[in-house]
């Protein structure tokens, strides 16, 4: 004998099927600390004109962000010309939104002979909970210093 399908199952794990009621809302992450082992890099707030069609800042917006914030560090090391080789980990964890002040935080993880390796961390700190801080993405990226020409140099020591 078989059993309904929109009878529960047995082992009392929930359905999934079509007849089973929508989850609940999920409360809003807990607030976070802000780090404290890496470098405060970039603050900029994101306007209307940065968002998508869902109403969300574009995420390409905030990759270019990440991209600029990731660059401060590895300046300092490449003392010239230097170029974004590689994005090794994007990971987008919350939606930002118009009026979020964010914050991009960044430090070396990797110091190759012609390669600085980075990791960004961003967060926003809501409109609505100023003083409270959300962690909504965070990054690795890779950069290489380049001669006029554009091609790899090593950086100094």
């Amino acid at each position: 004998m078989s059993t309904p399908s929109n009878a529960a199952p047995v082992s009392g794990t929930p359905r999934t099927d079509s007849t089973q009621s929508a989850p609940t809302a999920r409360a809003a992450p807990a607030p976070v600390q802000l780090p404290t082992d890496q470098e405060l890099v970039l603050k900029v707030i994101p306007m209307p004109a940065d968002c998508n069609a869902n109403g969300d800042i574009f995420g390409g917006w905030v990759m270019a962000q990440v991209d600029l914030a990731g660059s401060v560090v590895p300046a300092r090391y490449t003392k010239g010309r230097m170029a974004t080789v590689a994005v090794k980990e994007f990971i987008f964890k919350q939606p930002v939104r118009v009026g979020d002040i964010l914050s991009f935080f960044s430090k070396v993880s990797h110091i190759g002979r012609t390669s600085i390796t980075v990791e960004v961390e961003v967060y926003a700190e809501r409109y609505q909970t100023q003083g409270q801080y959300a962690k909504v993405t965070q990054a690795t990226l890779t950069y290489v210093a380049i001669d006029e020409q554009g091609r790899p140099r090593e950086i100094p020591k």
